[in-house]
């Protein structure tokens, strides 16, 4: 998946010069998971610039290049390095081009190293999707594989509006097969497994967690389909439907605290489209509402094989009344 990003963003400014990757450390270093090694010294220190550490600086200068008319692509080392540029991220970028009627649209891919599974310090995982999610004039996408990491991240700096990346830094060196030829379809969801029995919706580096306990429940002859919703924001509601309308039982992973989690937001999508053909209530398996824990904790924390077998078990053994 590194080289798979690295890759697009080479592409990107080298078709775009109105394209510019800023952030701490991402030129001369090439960013701390090497994202961006070796862009500065193709692309120069004008295009691929390293900033102070200062995350509100970096995307109220974004803002800035956006209205002068740059595409800029912005990087926050961490997640949990974004909280103080929520204020830019909240009240400029998502609002800018509604702010301005149209005349200042906002075209800033906002890249975030993101979740946990890497045994950080504090603050170097978090889960933040619902955070960004819930902003009116964002869309938040993470990619799960490779391949995904390649062509979204090329599309979301292809549209006019912010979008904030958030990518899986524990899936940054999972090996796999990209088509640089065909992207196929790069918005919504997408069914990754199919199955009958039930659905397991998850993004980022829970769709891999789940594919391992797919394979697992067929062991016992249960189908598990696997929808990589791909796009938190906006959410594919048609697929959700299409996908429990076989199935008739949904289960959602995220490694974020569960309340107000976006599996909330997503439950309540699949209720109303599905709610005639529920079997059982859907689901949810997520991370617990504690701050997000570092080193060894995280295994306790991160939804593994186990729980959300559980929480398989527990949809299909549902008996109303």
């Amino acid at each position: 998946m590194q080289q798979a990003l690295n890759r697009a963003l080479a592409e990107i400014l080298a078709e775009d010069p109105k394209a510019l990757v800023l952030g701490e450390d991402v030129g001369r270093l090439g960013g701390v998971f090497r994202i961006t090694d070796g862009l500065q010294k193709r692309f120069g220190a004008d295009r691929v610039m390293d900033t102070p550490l200062a995350e509100s600086g970096i995307l109220g200068m974004s803002v800035g290049l956006a209205m002068a008319g740059f595409h800029p692509i912005p990087e926050v080392q961490f997640d949990g390095f974004a909280y103080p540029a929520v204020n830019q991220i909240i009240t400029q970028l998502a609002r800018m081009n509604y702010r301005s009627r149209g005349t200042l649209p906002m075209p800033v891919t906002l890249r975030v190293p993101s979740f946990g599974g890497i045994r950080a310090p504090e603050h170097h995982g978090e889960s933040l999707e619902a955070l960004f999610a819930h902003v009116p004039g964002l869309k938040v996408v993470s990619p799960s594989s490779p391949h995904e990491a390649y062509h979204l991240l090329r599309h979301s700096v292809a549209v006019p509006d912010p979008v904030i990346f958030m990518e899986p830094k524990s899936r940054y060196w999972q090996k796999g097969e990209v088509n640089l030829g065909h992207a196929g379809p790069v918005e919504g969801a997408k069914v990754v497994r199919p199955g009958r029995h039930v659905t397991l919706v998850a993004w980022g580096a829970m769709v891999a967690r789940c594919l391992q306990v797919a394979e697992l429940a067929a062991e016992d002859g249960i189908e598990v389909e696997v929808l990589d919703l791909r796009w938190l924001k906006p959410i594919d509601a048609a697929a959700l439907a299409e996908s429990v309308g076989r199935t008739r039982r949904a289960v959602v992973v995220h490694e974020a605290p569960l309340t107000s989690g976006l599996g909330a937001e997503v439950a309540a999508l699949i209720t109303e489209h599905c709610f005639d053909t529920l079997r059982a209530p859907v689901g949810r398996v997520t991370g617990f509402d504690v701050p997000y824990p570092s080193g060894d904790l995280e295994d306790e924390y991160i939804p593994n094989i186990d729980r959300i077998l559980f929480g398989i078990q527990r949809v299909l053994e549902y008996r109303r009344g």
